[in-house]
């Protein structure tokens, strides 16, 4: 074929596999794959611009003479029992890039407004108690516990949360999408959330396509992350009682924060059945039941065995339940997704014409003038 590309077709068969596709899965709209993967034949420059598009791979890197060894970026703490590090699939990887690209734009932002360094980034580190970091931790936010008992729900403490963690000047990014592609899911069994540290644009990634209910613990324990100011990746859950020291100390300044020791010692009812127990506490608190029976161990009030078989109880009826809300106001989730501090900063100043729009586009995912002007509005920046 005279328009054919020469490349090494181990590449092909490497950006497949990377994505995790089957190669029957790409049959259809590739029927000559299998011999390209064989050698036998090669694709055109169209045709591989077509498949580096499918497989989410830059088109460049199946012009190198061998695979490139990715790596994350950040420090990976996800653990599996017996397993070694979790190699990255392409939707973590575009992910994380797309929020550090947000995270350069709003440092510069920062910069040029003369933003003041946060003086909490990096504050703390694991040998200091977690006790102690949780109060600093609802000092600075500004969290009183008794409020929070009076809000209706925990879906509305996890909204509060979030509010006063912007607040504070942490970008928070929820999503379970890369980017703005519905086609590209965040799984969970890959990762829950990251933090990357920085003092003048903190930012914390949460898998959206996690429960409700998981999603406010991996806020609590990515903050704690950047307390510590370490930027990482983590796939930890309220229940779990990880290996690595530094996500041990994380998961437990996550409890304290949420749901004090202290406090749940005082509210404990050892009278009552311990599944009403723990939807009682769970209620009071504001928090999920998955975090009030992690804490009801934590206190000495079960023990280990307990623990697992109710949490793995409840995570089944969390799942069961689907957590996530459908459709909603776009506006409303634009600002969850990519942070309502950034969102807001960056329509602003592209509003001001110091961004360019088309910068202002890829960084939010959208693609019309008309999209930008009416989140702006809704969002307060323009009128």
């Amino acid at each position: 074929m005279s328009n054919a590309v020469a490349i090494n077709p181990a590449l092909l068969t490497w950006a497949r596999e990377r994505a995790g596709v089957e190669a029957f899965m790409l049959e259809d709209r590739f029927p000559k794959l299998t011999a390209w993967e064989a050698g036998e034949t090669q694709p055109t420059l169209a045709q591989l611009e077509k498949f580096a598009h499918a497989v989410h791979v830059p088109i460049g890197y199946l012009f190198l003479p061998a695979p490139v060894q990715e790596t994350l970026p950040i420090a990976d703490f996800r653990t599996v029992p017996g397993h070694a590090s979790l190699r990255p699939s392409p939707d973590l990887l575009d992910a994380l890039y797309l929020c550090q690209q947000r995270q350069d734009w709003y440092r510069d932002y920062a910069r040029i407004n003369a933003f003041a360094q946060l003086d909490f980034i990096g504050s703390a580190t694991i040998a200091r108690e977690p006790v102690a970091v949780a109060e600093s931790m609802r000092h600075i936010l500004g969290l009183i516990l008794t409020e929070r008992q009076q809000l209706p729900s925990w879906e509305d403490a996890l909204r509060q949360l979030v509010a006063k963690v912007e607040d504070a000047g942490v970008l928070v990014m929820a999503s379970g999408i890369v980017g703005s592609n519905t086609h590209r899911t965040l799984r969970v069994e890959e990762f829950r959330g990251f933090a990357l540290a920085d003092e003048l644009a903190p930012l914390i990634f949460i898998n959206g396509a996690d429960s409700k209910a998981a999603q406010m613990f991996t806020l609590a324990h990515e903050l704690a992350h950047l307390w510590l100011g370490k930027s990482g990746i983590s796939n930890t859950e309220a229940g779990r009682l990880p290996e690595q020291r530094t996500e041990r100390w994380c998961n437990t300044v996550a409890a304290e924060l949420l749901m004090p020791l202290q406090a749940t010692r005082e509210a404990y009812r050892p009278d009552l059945p311990l599944t009403d127990e723990m939807t009682r506490l769970a209620r009071l608190f504001k928090v999920s039941t998955l975090v009030a029976l992690r804490r009801l161990f934590d206190a000495g009030f079960i023990d280990k065995d307990q623990l697992w078989q109710l949490y793995r109880t409840e995570l089944a009826h969390a799942q069961a339940r689907g957590q996530r809300s459908g459709g909603g106001d776009f506006y409303r989730s634009l600002g969850a997704r990519t942070s309502k501090r950034f969102t807001r900063a960056l329509l602003a100043s592209t509003l001001e014409g110091q961004t360019l729009f088309r910068d202002a586009f890829r960084l939010l995912g959208v693609k019309k003038s008309d999209t930008l002007f009416s989140a702006a509005r809704a969002l307060g920046v323009a009128p």
